[in-house]
C-alpha cells in the first residue's frame, strides 16, 4: 500500500498534516497491514475550528437561500463524480466491499440533493392576525448556529450525508469529528467542500482523539451536538451537554427483529435475512435485522434456506469483485465477537448451524469472521440482547403474534423492526405494537433522504431524513405584533 494514502485535519479549508491530538496508525482490516499515519485533532484544533465557524456563521446564515441550494447541489455532483474513488477509500477505511462504497456515495449524494431542495423553502406560518387574535403573530425558522457532529466508523459517508446536508441547508456552520479509524473517505469529502463553494469556516472536518470530542461538546459556542455511535459514548456526551442544557441528536445502536410468517414470500424473506445481517457491512450496522423470529410452521424450512444461502456468500478481500462479506473493523472486534460465540456454546444459548469462528487460511491476517447462523437462540441471552456487530444471524421460534411481539420488544433498543407477511391487516396490527422508530415490511428500506429515521429507547432520539430531519437543525422564533 502506498504511503500516500492518508488524511488531514481540516480546519475550514486549511489542511493540517500534524495536529495536537497525536497520531493514529491505520491498519487495513482485510490484511492487518499498516496503511497510514493519521494526524488527530486535539483541543487546540477544535478551538480553532469553532472560532472559524463562529466567524463564518453570519455570512452563511444570511446567504441567499437559492445560492446555498446551488452550492449543495454542486457538492452532490462532486461526490457522485468521485464514486469510484470514494468506494475504494471506503473499502480501505473499514473493509466494506466495493459495491457498498458505491452505494454509500449514491446515498450521500441523494441526501445533499434532497436538502438542497429544501434550503430555499424554509418557511414559518402565520398564527394569528389583528382581527382574529388581537395581534399579528408568526414564526420564523432560524439556524441554530455552530453544530458539532460526531460520527462512528461504519458507513461514514452515509452519516456525513445524513447530518451535514440538513445542517448546512438550514444555515448552520458545522464542525465534524469522524472516527479516526475510518479517515480516508471523510478526508475526500472535506476536500470537495471548498470546490463546491462552501465558504471557509462553514465546514471543518477532522479525525480526533477523545479530548477533541470532549472539547467539541464542552464549547459553549457549539449550540447542538449530533452523534452517531453507541449508548456508552452517548451517555458521556449527554452528561457533558447537560451542563449547558445543550440539545443533542442521538442515533444509536439497535437489536432489530424481523418477524417471518407462513404467508411471507420465503424466497425474498430468506435472502433479505442473510443479506441484512451478514451481507451488509459484515453485520456491522445499527439498523440491520440481526434477530430473525420465525413462525414454528416454517421454522425448519427457513433454517435450511438461510444456511444454504449463507454458505454461498463469498468472504474475502473487499477490493475483489464478487466479495459479499469483508472483515470486521479490527482485531479487537474479532476477539469480542468470537468471545460472544464461545459463550453461546458454553452457556447453551443456541445452536450454531454455520460458522462461529474467525477465518483462517489466506484470510488469517485480516479481521474476518465466518458467516454465522445460530438457531434456537434464548431471547434472554447475551447474544439476543446485545449488539454483536459481526456477520451473525440469531434465529428464534414463535407460535403466535403476541409471542412474536413480546420477543421482538424484549430489548432496551428500539431502532428498527421488520415484518415479512402478505397479510395487510396483520402488518398494520403489528406495526402499531412493535417498539421501534421505524417498521419496514417485505424488504422496504429505511434510510431514504425523504423519510425520517431514528430510534426510541436506548437507540436514541431525534430524526434524520425528511422535513423532520431538517427541523432538528432549526429553531422556530415566534413574533407577535400588536396593532
Amino acid at each position: 500500500m502506498s504511503q500516500a494514502l492518508g488524511a488531514k485535519v481540516w480546519v475550514g479549508q486549511e489542511g493540517l498534516a500534524t495536529a495536537s491530538g497525536g497520531v493514529h496508525e491505520h491498519h487495513n482490516p482485510a490484511t492487518g497491514a499498516w496503511q497510514a499515519s493519521v494526524p488527530l485533532a486535539g483541543r487546540a484544533e477544535v478551538e480553532k475550528a469553532v472560532a472559524k465557524a463562529q466567524s463564518a456563521f453570519q455570512e452563511w446564515r444570511w446567504m441567499n437561500p437559492s445560492q446555498r441550494r446551488q452550492i449543495l447541489l454542486k457538492f452532490a455532483d462532486l461526490i457522485e463524480a468521485r464514486t469510484e474513488e470514494f468506494a475504494r477509500l471506503t473499502t480501505l477505511d473499514g473493509g466494506s466491499p466495493l459495491h457498498f462504497g458505491g452505494y454509500a456515495v449514491q446515498l450521500a449524494a441523494e441526501w445533499f440533493r434532497y436538502y438542497a431542495g429544501l434550503a430555499d423553502k424554509l418557511t414559518g406560518e402565520v398564527l394569528g392576525t389583528i382581527k382574529n387574535r388581537g395581534e399579528f403573530s408568526y414564526t420564523v425558522p432560524e439556524p441554530i448556529g455552530v453544530v458539532g457532529i460526531i460520527i462512528t466508523w461504519n458507513g461514514p459517508l452515509i452519516s456525513l450525508g445524513m447530518k451535514v446536508a440538513p445542517a448546512l441547508a438550514a444555515g448552520n456552520c458545522v464542525v465534524v469529528k469522524p472516527a479516526e479509524i475510518t479517515p480516508f473517505a471523510p478526508d475526500l469529502f472535506a476536500r470537495l467542500a471548498a470546490e463546491a463553494g462552501i465558504p471557509d469556516g462553514v465546514l471543518s472536518l477532522f479525525p480526533g482523539n477523545a479530548e477533541a470530542g470532549q472539547a467539541l461538546c464542552e464549547d459553549k459556542r457549539v449550540r447542538l451536538i449530533s452523534f452517531t455511535g453507541g449508548p456508552v459514548t452517548a451517555r458521556k456526551i449527554m452528561a457533558t451537554c447537560a451542563e449547558q442544557i445543550k440539545p443533542t441528536i442521538m442515533e444509536l445502536g439497535g437489536k432489530s427483529a424481523s418477524l417471518v410468517f407462513p404467508d411471507a414470500d420465503l424466497d425474498r424473506a430468506c435472502e433479505e435475512a442473510v443479506r441484512g445481517s451478514i451481507g451488509i457491512l459484515s453485520g456491522q450496522g445499527c439498523a440491520i435485522p440481526t434477530r430473525l423470529l420465525v413462525h414454528d410452521d416454517i421454522y425448519d424450512e427457513v433454517l435450511a434456506r438461510i444456511v444454504a444461502i449463507a454458505r454461498e456468500y463469498k468472504v474475502g478481500n473487499p477490493l475483489e469483485e464478487g466479495v459479499q462479506v469483508g472483515p470486521v473493523i479490527s482485531a479487537a472486534a474479532c476477539d469480542r465477537i468470537t468471545a460472544m460465540l464461545d459463550r453461546v456454546r458454553n452457556e447453551d444459548a443456541g445452536r450454531i448451524l454455520l460458522g462461529g469462528k474467525r477465518c483462517g487460511g489466506e484470510l488469517a491476517n485480516g479481521y474476518f469472521i465466518e458467516p454465522t447462523i445460530i438457531a434456537d437462540v434464548d431471547p434472554w441471552s447475551e447474544i439476543s440482547q446485545l449488539e454483536i456487530f459481526g456477520p451473525v444471524l440469531c434465529v428464534m421460534k414463535f407460535t403466535t403474534e403476541e409471542e412474536a411481539v413480546a420477543i421482538a420488544n424484549n430489548t432496551e433498543y428500539g431502532l428498527s423492526a421488520y415484518i415479512q407477511s402478505r397479510d395487510v391487516s396483520r402488518v398494520h396490527r403489528l406495526a402499531e405494537q412493535l417498539h421501534a422508530g421505524g417498521v419496514y415490511v417485505n424488504g422496504a428500506f429505511q434510510i431514504h433522504a425523504h423519510t425520517p429515521f431514528g430510534g426510541v429507547g436506548i437507540s436514541g432520539f431525534g430524526k434524520e431524513g425528511g422535513r423532520a430531519g431538517l427541523d432538528e437543525y432549526l429553531h422556530y422564533k415566534t413574533v407577535g405584533i400588536l396593532g
